[in-house]
């Protein structure tokens, strides 16, 4: 619980914090400006690196808060979420410790924290984080697995697109003091008996080589030479959210702040912080709109922080007619994300705002601006933009949640039906039964040659006669080797098995072997349906169906395989696996047809690389064989067939697994070509 709620804490906070700076790619691009500005690196990248960069760090950060929301990769993401919360917490504390900025930035501009405020929340995160990355696995999923592929991809696309629509365009919310709706010239009002910010300047100068600070009160005489002045705030007081907005005319060098917003009716506001580096592609649509500006009497003014010579540039470059006017820096780049941008202001309050790649087009500019869409506040409301973010992303992830968990949930149904099968069937056979034949069968695959063959067949041979199994003992061997091998062997203690027969009785067949042959060697068994017979040689179900039918048909008795791969056992679909494989080749079979088939269980994970499957899991997949087997061919059929253990089966692992009520015995690959070995696992049934 506390791991979950840790993770939904830091997932949610992600989110917020990348997802309005990944609308706001501009402002964060300002903001890391000005870190680089506070450690004396300004400049030293250029502007579209550091917004690549803004652009990465919002869906990174956006992109770990969906990841930790879902628990996708929940061991890679809990320690990138802690590799990322270390490194935030130590810029924290030296911004609280050298104070270079104000505000750091982590919320945009949709929430403002002091850099104190921003240290403890940092510290809790980091502090969730470290929680989440102790038990990562903790964190239950709210997709499976196999699923999460599509909520990763559609994050990544979903976030980017959103970066790069506010950027071509303007940011989809806007939290600054200058979105639109805002009346500026309330926005700069300050309320009746609000206690004002108190502020100290103190001056350096310098006389005689000597150099002194003054305040106001003491300020000296003109004998004393100008050298700096510093002001630092001593109390706190009332800002208004508009408090730094002015107008001076470049040409004039007035200010004409007052006018411009006092103005009743329509103005145009040009924004371009810097001339030097605006977009000057839509310059042409800039002049259109200065031309219908002028048609209706609507003031047009250019809104620039830029020098007399800049300007110049930009007149001569795109022949601009329109008045130029100097405003701070910092207030154009907080008024519209765009250089340049268009402002709409109708008696001092912002009506509409464009970016430069989407102004007005010749259809809004063909009649007064009054009767026109131009002159009216855009419907997109922020309840309405809200629930289009909703509709775009929130809602598909919620219905893949739903979808997946209904999935999910179904499965588990099935696999509950399956196991109170299970559990029916292991009333009725707690004990292992004695109508069972136990059996240790030995596949040699290709493996020794004639004479090694023979010499282990030899040994295996003394070794039971030395000492009586408890068991039925098989060998199945190449080919080659069956007809000397009989030889060398009792058929009361060893029987004898081929490795594969071919699924045609006779015929023009070159390099095949047929049942019939198999037969005349002496052999009494055959394996069938082995997992590299179907992968290598591409055995399907219909072509072991025919061997299976061959087989019979010539007294042999099959030991047919099973298993599933360890994909399919991921995916829980071992038990579909089985079935299917045994409806298709030998639940064609009539009930005494039946008595010939021992079955072998062998997952396909588990052969020759070392792993096994643990006696449970083993014992669980025979159970559930034999409880499809009871369906088909009824209980007593059912308790009769001999079902063996195969993959990885050694003398060590042998007696635990052979003392499971539904385990009959193993088919043993490597492990059966020492006597010795072999010997062991055949004696696990003495324990």
């Amino acid at each position: 619980m506390i791991v979950n709620l840790c993770r939904i804490i830091v997932a949610v906070t992600f989110i917020f914090s990348g997802f309005v700076k990944a609308i706001d790619p501009i402002g964060t691009q300002y903001k890391l400006q000005d870190y680089l500005g506070a450690i004396g690196m300004a400049g030293i990248l250029p502007n579209w690196t550091l917004l690549a960069v803004a652009v990465f760090l919002a869906a990174i950060e956006f992109c770990i808060g969906i990841f930790l929301l879902f628990a996708i990769q929940r061991r890679l993401i809990s320690k990138l979420t802690v590799a990322f919360m270390a490194f935030m917490t130590m810029v924290t504390v030296w911004i609280v410790v050298a104070d270079p900025v104000k505000d750091c930035g982590c919320f945009g501009d949709a929430l403002h924290l002091t850099n104190t405020e921003t240290l403890i929340k940092n510290i809790v995160l980091l502090v969730c984080s470290l929680a989440i990355m102790y038990r990562p696995l903790a964190m239950f999923r709210f997709v499976s697995k196999s699923n999460q592929w599509i909520v990763t991809n559609y994050t990544i696309v979903f976030i980017l697109v959103s970066s790069g629509l506010s950027l071509y365009f303007l940011p989809i919310f806007d939290f600054r003091p200058y979105h639109i709706g805002v009346n500026i010239p309330r926005g700069m009002e300050i309320p009746k008996g609000a206690k004002l910010p108190q502020f100290k300047t103190t001056f350096i100068m310098e006389k005689n080589g000597q150099r002194k600070e003054f305040t106001l009160d003491n300020y000296p005489d003109a004998s004393w030479k100008f050298i700096d002045s510093k002001t630092v705030q001593t109390s706190e007081g009332y800002i208004p959210p508009i408090h730094d907005f002015s107008i001076t005319d470049n040409k004039t060098g007035l200010d004409i702040t007052n006018s411009v917003l006092s103005h009743k009716g329509y103005t145009f506001l040009l924004i371009a912080p810097h001339l030097e580096t605006a977009d000057d592609s839509n310059f042409g649509d800039i002049d259109r709109l200065y031309e219908y500006a002028q048609s209706y009497d609507i003031p047009f003014y250019c809104l620039t922080a830029s020098t007399t010579k800049a300007i110049k540039r930009w007149i001569d470059l795109t022949g601009a007619e329109y008045p130029f006017c100097i405003t701070d820096e910092a207030v154009l780049k907080t008024i519209i994300r765009s250089n340049p941008g268009l402002l709409l202001l109708k008696d001092g309050t912002i009506i509409n705002k464009w970016s430069h790649n989407n102004l007005p087009n010749e259809a809004k500019l063909s009649r007064p601006i009054s009767q026109s869409s131009l002159g009216k506040m855009p419907k997109d409301s922020v309840p309405a933009k809200i629930l289009e973010i909703v509709l775009w992303f929130i809602l598909p992830l919620t219905l893949l949640t739903l979808a997946d968990r209904l999935w999910a949930w179904s499965k588990w149904v099935r696999l509950k039906e399956q196991k109170d099968k299970q559990k029916l069937y292991h009333l009725f056979n707690k004990k292992k039964s004695k109508m069972r034949k136990k059996i240790v069968a030995g596949n040699w695959k290709m493996n020794l040659n004639l004479q090694e063959g023979v010499a282990l067949a030899k040994e295996i041979n003394e070794a039971m006669t030395a000492e009586k199994p408890n068991c039925d003992v098989v060998i199945c061997t190449p080919f080659i080797h069956l007809a000397s091998v009989a030889k060398e062997l009792n058929a009361s203690l060893v029987g004898l098995g081929a490795e594969n027969c071919a699924d045609k009785e006779k015929g023009a067949y070159t390099g095949e072997v047929s049942a019939e042959m198999v037969k005349s060697t002496g052999a009494q068994y055959v394996i069938l349906g082995h997992s590299e017979r179907r992968q290598y040689y591409g055995e399907t179900a219909e072509i072991l169906k025919e061997k299976v039918l061959l087989a019979l048909k010539n007294g042999l008795k099959v030991i047919f395989c099973c298993g599933e791969t360890l994909e399919e056992r991921e995916s829980n679909r071992q038990n579909a696996v089985v079935k299917a494989e045994l409806e298709g080749s030998v639940f064609n079979l009539s009930a005494e047809e039946w008595k010939n088939i021992i079955l072998a269980y062998e997952p396909i994970w588990a052969i020759g690389t070392g792993k096994t499957a643990t006696s449970d899991q083993a014992e669980e997949m025979l159970c559930y064989i034999r409880s499809i087997v009871a369906e088909k061919y009824g209980k007593e059929v059912a308790e009769e067939t001999s079902i063996l253990y195969g993959g990885s089966c050694k003398a060590s692992n042998a007696p635990e697994l052979f003392s499971k009520p539904n385990i009959d015995g193993g088919l043993i690959g490597g492990a059966s070509l020492k006597a010795a070995d072999f010997k062991g696992i055949i004696d696990a049934w003495k324990k």
